[in-house]
């Protein structure tokens, strides 16, 4: 009986542990969820060679953290990209998050929600409050998860991309008269890394998908200058570092260049890799042809310079 009782409090224990490394999975509000209004939608996920989210109505980040002794302090919120129509989950995600970690770096997946007329009163506002609420609750959590508050970046792929360079230049310092302890907090990222991104609107080259499930197909021209994050750069823009192939059909390799080019001008540091091949959407490039392989060496080598 004592032999029994004695394997079930080790057990017990052993859970408790294990349960230390699963991800973390916390909703972006407490309470009232901005710009939503009622509706009948309901996420969606659909798993075949990638798992895909659509429609998703409850923004939440799932956290996964190092081993204690392996963190280095930084942490990346991850936009996973899907066009502003879906998110690539795992993809552009999940997996991504577990690359960092093996480099004793946070990651931090952000299920952002995608523009909705149904249920949205402000569509073309949601991903980019879902994306500066993430950092805010990060940074609020700095403590907690054993993370550096001036150490918190942001990470998009392709449209995420786009969320991503849009939270580097759409940010500001929080609400210092708010009850809300995480919007106190501010929303710029210490650093951004932009994955084949979607920078600009600008139709003679944009991404026409990402805009138009953002923007709408007629969208008012202020809204078409504001999402052009090229044209939105300043001197308080975050170091950025870049990757692109430039046989990308999808995303013009021009995107990363213009926006390299608008750092370069107000001397914001900047890093950028140009592959002949690769393509569009290549994730970790595991199982994917291309020259783009040796962009995660490169990407971990700088995020230790920034130290």
């Amino acid at each position: 009986m004592q032999k029994l009782i004695l394997l079930i409090v080790l057990s017990s224990h052993m859970l408790v542990a294990y349960a230390q490394y699963e991800p973390i999975n916390l909703p972006l509000y407490e309470g009232e969820i901005p710009y939503r209004k009622a509706s009948t939608q309901q996420e969606e996920v659909q798993v075949n060679d990638i798992m895909v989210v659509r429609t998703v109505q409850e923004p939440m980040v799932q956290v996964f953290l190092p081993a204690k002794r392996n963190a280095t302090g930084q942490a990346v919120v991850i936009c996973p990209g899907g066009g502003y129509g879906v998110l690539a989950y795992d993809w552009e995600g999940l997996d991504i998050a577990k690359w960092l970690n093996s480099h004793g770096i946070a990651g931090i997946v952000l299920k952002y929600r995608l523009p909705s007329s149904e249920s949205q009163t402000a569509p073309h506002l949601v991903p980019l409050t879902d994306a500066q609420r993430a950092m805010r609750l990060v940074r609020s959590k700095a403590a907690e998860w054993n993370i550096d508050p001036e150490k918190i970046g942001v990470m998009g792929f392709s449209a995420g991309g786009h969320l991503a360079s849009s939270l580097a230049t759409h940010f500001d310092k929080g609400n210092t008269a708010s009850s809300d302890a995480v919007e106190r907090q501010s929303s710029r990222p210490d650093f951004a890394i932009l994955a084949y991104p979607v920078i600009s609107f600008d139709p003679s080259y944009t991404h026409i998908g990402s805009r138009n499930n953002l923007i709408g197909q007629n969208p008012e021209p202020k809204w078409v200058e504001y999402f052009s994050n090229e044209r939105q750069v300043t001197e308080d823009t975050p170091p950025s570092f870049l990757f692109h192939a430039q046989d990308d059909a999808t995303v013009p390799v021009s995107h990363s260049i213009r926006f390299f080019e608008a750092l370069t001008q107000h001397k914001v540091p900047a890093e950028m890799h140009v592959y002949p091949t690769g393509g569009h959407g290549f994730s970790l490039s595991i199982n994917v042809e291309g020259t783009q392989k040796g962009w995660m060496d490169s990407c971990i080598q700088w995020l230790k310079a920034l130290d």
